[in-house]
């Protein structure tokens, strides 16, 4: 019934719990007695609530804790539906019903490298900030997971075809609204950073110009409709870089100085506001 990596998995799940319950209550009471809070009732409590009844010591070791248990729930029983890349199981989403025998040469899988940037930035953000920590913890944690889907799918099948269609029929559903909120989130903010950072009038200026540059790629893109796939990603990528990088930079510079006049002006009037560079 259960196989045997939903069985590791659900194992790492048992572990994260029973640790983070431990590290939960024990952070709490470190410089009491009582064992270290261990015959501490209402820290338990707390601990096993989540948080709802009682407190809880240390937050962020006990959520990293908790949000691997999480993770590894996730795949276990991801493993155990589809039966550990059971020829059977996997044939059920096929449209004959049929499936290859299983293959031994496997693609190129890039999920290692975006994993450890998402060590290095949790690294950098025990250092730096909390912010950052956050963020290489949640790319970490989607490397890993979307590390073992493909894993799972290169080893599906023979045939490289069949496989790449298993996984996207899996993860394009998922891949494509979250790709895409998280890059229009990271493209307006490193707009806003370029329009704080200059005036008001160079402000419309930019708006203007990167609209007026949008709008003529897109109409060169239906225009010339013989453009390639891969110009056309090239172009986009290289233009959302253009905008990380000023916004990065702008970031770097800061935003302008805003004068307000005192509470006896009218409402809404203030002087005029300078570059950061001013």
């Amino acid at each position: 019934m259960f196989t045997p990596a939903f069985r590791l998995f659900f194992g790492f799940t048992a572990a994260a719990v029973a640790a983070a319950a431990i590290y939960g209550v024990a952070s709490g009471s470190a410089g009491e007695t009582e064992y270290f809070g261990i015959l501490n009732v209402e820290a338990w409590v707390g601990v096993l609530s989540l948080g709802y009844k009682g407190g809880i010591g240390d937050h962020v070791g006990y959520m990293v804790l908790m949000g691997f248990a999480v993770l590894s729930a996730m795949v276990a029983f991801f493993l155990v539906a589809f039966r550990d890349a059971d020829a059977e199981s996997v044939a059920e989403l096929t449209d004959n019903g049929q499936i290859p025998a299983p293959q031994s040469k496997l693609e190129a899988n890039y999920w290692p490298a975006i994993a450890a940037v998402g060590v290095g930035a949790m690294v950098f953000g025990l250092a730096v900030s909390p912010t950052i920590f956050v963020i290489g913890l949640v790319v970490l944690g989607a490397a890993i997971f979307e590390w073992m889907l493909a894993a799972w799918a290169d080893r599906a099948t023979a045939d490289p075809d069949m496989n790449r269609y298993l996984r996207n029929r899996i993860m394009r559903p998922v891949e494509y609204p979250v790709t895409a909120a998280l890059g229009i989130a990271v493209l307006v903010l490193a707009m806003s950073r370029v329009f704080l950072a200059v005036s008001k009038f160079s402000a419309v200026v930019v708006a203007g110009v990167v609209a007026t540059v949008i709008f003529v790629i897109a109409v060169v893109f239906v225009v010339a409709p013989r453009i390639s796939r891969s110009v056309i990603a090239g172009t986009v990528a290289l233009a959302c870089v253009g905008i990380l990088v000023a916004g990065v930079i702008t970031a770097a510079i800061g935003s302008r100085e805003f004068h307000y006049l005192g509470p006896g002006a009218e409402h809404g009037e203030h002087s005029d506001d300078h570059g950061a560079g001013e």
